[in-house]
């Protein structure tokens, strides 16, 4: 039998789980033009296509996907099988990548970064923001970060940040515009900013008080994906935005911003890493996780 590269057949899987060569040729950390030529000549010396591509899509053959689905339980077990030899090592090093929504990583996941990679010099480390819920083992995380609601049950969850929640502020100019709003209702008819998703959704505004819930979706003057543009649209009194207090609290602080609602603004937990359940993990994650229960219990 005709021995194959192991780099190759990764390669070749890397290519297939992002069925796109640049965005797995970035995970490989080498060219797109190296990754092509690879699965050319693994092709070649297999004798048989693996993927249909085109210049606009990437597409499994069938021998491809039926390749694919012995080699991913197998990388994975080598992968676990040389995590478990470096293990042994006396200080971790090598790769971590994370993927986490922009709010996670402004509030709570960028300082841990860089401290971790100050305390750990041979890690090195890659976060990915993104909005969506990804398939963090198909995309080829490590790890991920989300709210409590969004973890898939399978998965190891580590608290990664103490509690949070939402303060609907203004400038001082817009609650002597348009006054202050006393019950969640009342914003319906006042200048809101909301944010939408590059998915298209507008996640609701939620109040709680007393036992009661209020969820409703104000008008957006400004609508955007981006907080620091809601921000700025905020701190210029075009109207009232909802955002995790770590965004805000400065501002009210400095009295640009006045909080109102805040007795509707209810604490929940802040968000979570999770992994997949193994026996051994890679020494980075190993001394992530490490890192991050050691500063909350600081």
């Amino acid at each position: 039998m005709e021995k194959l590269d192991l780099d190759a057949l990764a390669a070749f899987a890397a290519i297939a789980r992002h069925r796109n060569f640049r965005r797995a040729a970035l995970e490989r950390g080498v060219s797109a033009s190296t990754l092509s030529a690879a699965l050319r000549e693994l092709e070649a010396r297999m004798g048989v296509r693996l993927l249909n591509r085109t210049t606009r899509s990437v597409a499994l053959t069938e021998a491809g996907a039926a390749l694919l689905s012995r080699l991913q339980p197998a990388l994975a077990e080598i992968g676990e099988a040389v995590s478990e030899a470096r293990s042994a090592q006396a200080e971790p090093s090598g790769s971590l990548r994370i993927n986490a929504p922009q709010p996670a990583v402004d509030l709570v996941l960028a300082p841990l970064i860089a401290l971790f990679l100050k305390a750990y010099p041979a890690v090195r480390v890659e976060v990915v923001t993104e909005t969506a819920l990804v398939d963090i083992v198909a995309q080829g995380f490590d790890a991920g970060v989300r709210w409590g609601e969004s973890l898939a049950l399978d998965m190891v969850a580590v608290p990664l940040g103490g509690p949070q929640r939402f303060a609907v502020v203004g400038s001082p100019e817009l609650i002597a515009r348009v006054g202050r709003p006393e019950h969640p209702r009342d914003l319906l008819q006042m200048p809101c900013l909301k944010v939408r998703f590059p998915s298209g959704a507008e996640p609701p505004w939620e109040f709680e008080r007393a036992g009661e819930t209020v969820r409703l979706s104000p008008p957006g003057r400004l609508v955007s994906s981006n907080t620091a543009v809601l921000m700025h649209g905020a701190l210029e009194g075009l109207g009232f935005v909802s955002a995790f207090d770590g965004y805000v609290q400065s501002y009210v602080d400095r009295g640009k911003l006045v909080e109102v609602l805040a007795d509707w603004s209810e604490v929940f937990p802040g968000p979570y890493l999770y992994y997949p359940s193994r026996r051994t993990l890679p020494s980075p994650l190993r001394a992530f996780v490490d890192f991050v229960q050691a500063s909350r219990k600081a």
